[in-house]
C-alpha cells in the first residue's frame, strides 16, 4: 500500500552506486585478470545519444559499461588484458591478438545464404554450414575422447573453404561477399579453437548476460545522463558478479551501504566458490 515517488526510488539507487564505487576497480581488475573473457554489446539510449551497453564476462566476474562502440572502450578497460577474448565479428575487437570468434553468428549467416534464391549464394552457404557442422562434431568428439590434431585432420576441408572465400571476395551478391570477406579477414580467430577444442565455440556467456538488462532498457527507456548510466552499469555489474559467485546481491549491497554510512570501507566482492 505504499506510494513511492520517482525521487524516493532514485536516491537509494544513487547511494548504492556511490557506496559501490570502490568496487569498480576490483571488478575491472578481475576482468583484466581473466584467462577467458566473453564480450558483447547492445544498443543503449542515454538521453539524446545512441550509445552501447557493453558486457565483459568470465566465469567469476561480469562488468557492464555504457559507451560508444569504438576500440577506445577496450583500450580504456583492458589495457593489461593478456587472456583470450571471445566475441562476434565487430571490428573494435580485431586488434586483440588472442581472440576467438563466435561460430553461432557465422552459421546463422550461412543459413541466410542457404535460404537465398541466388544459386552461388545458396551453394556457398551450404559449404560453410557443412564445414562448421563437421568441425563442431569433431570438437565435441575430441572433448569426449582422446585428443586429436584437428587442424591437420581437417586441413583439406579448411583449404577448400578458404579457397571459396578468396574466390568470392568480389562477388556481386552482397551477403555472399560479406560472409566471404568476414571469414577471410578473421580466419585465424575463427578456427583457432581447433588448436584447443576445450575453448568455447559460441559467445553464449556474454549473450546470456545481456537479456535481463535489455528488458530493463525497454522498461526505463535507457538512462538520461552519464551519471545515470554509471549508476546503472555499476550496480548491474555488482549484482551479476554476486550471482556468479553464489552470493545473493541484495544483502551484500545493503552491507556495503551500511559500512559506507559508518565511514568504513566497502566489503570486498564475495570470493568465488570453486566449481559453482
Amino acid at each position: 500500500g505504499l506510494s513511492l515517488s520517482v525521487g524516493t526510488l532514485d536516491r537509494p539507487l544513487r547511494e548504492a552506486a556511490a557506496a559501490a564505487v570502490p568496487l569498480e576497480q576490483e571488478l575491472i581488475a578481475a576482468v583484466v585478470a581473466s584467462d577467458l573473457l566473453h564480450a558483447d554489446e547492445t544498443s543503449w539510449p542515454q538521453g539524446a545519444e545512441w550509445l552501447w551497453l557493453w558486457v565483459f564476462t568470465s566465469a567469476t566476474v561480469t562488468f557492464f559499461v555504457v559507451a560508444k562502440r569504438g576500440r577506445e572502450v577496450l583500450d580504456r578497460l583492458l589495457p593489461g588484458f593478456a587472456g583470450w577474448l571471445m566475441s562476434d565479428g565487430w571490428q573494435a575487437y580485431r586488434h586483440l591478438p588472442q581472440r576467438l570468434r563466435c561460430w553461432a553468428h557465422l552459421t546463422r549467416k550461412a543459413q541466410g545464404l542457404i535460404d537465398s534464391y541466388d544459386r552461388e549464394a545458396h551453394a556457398f552457404g551450404h559449404q560453410v554450414q557443412t564445414t562448421f557442422d563437421t568441425l563442431i562434431g569433431a570438437i565435441h568428439a575430441t572433448r569426449a575422447g582422446p585428443p586429436g590434431d584437428l587442424p591437420h585432420i581437417h586441413a583439406q576441408l579448411l583449404a577448400e573453404l578458404h579457397a571459396a572465400c578468396v574466390h568470392l571476395l568480389g562477388h556481386r551478391h552482397a551477403k555472399t561477399r560479406a560472409l566471404a570477406v568476414e571469414l577471410w579477414n578473421d580466419w585465424d580467430a575463427i578456427f583457432r579453437v581447433l588448436e584447443n577444442p576445450q575453448w568455447p565455440i559460441t559467445n553464449n556467456d556474454a549473450e546470456r548476460a545481456l537479456p535481463h538488462w535489455v528488458i530493463a532498457r525497454r522498461i526505463m527507456m535507457g538512462t538520461r545522463c552519464e551519471t545515470g548510466s554509471h549508476v546503472f552499469t555499476l550496480l548491474a555489474s555488482v549484482i551479476e558478479t554476486c550471482r556468479q559467485r553464489g552470493q545473493v546481491p541484495w544483502p551484500y549491497l545493503a552491507g556495503v551501504i551500511a559500512e559506507r554510512r559508518a565511514g568504513r570501507a566497502a566489503a570486498p566482492l564475495p570470493i568465488p566458490i570453486p566449481g559453482l
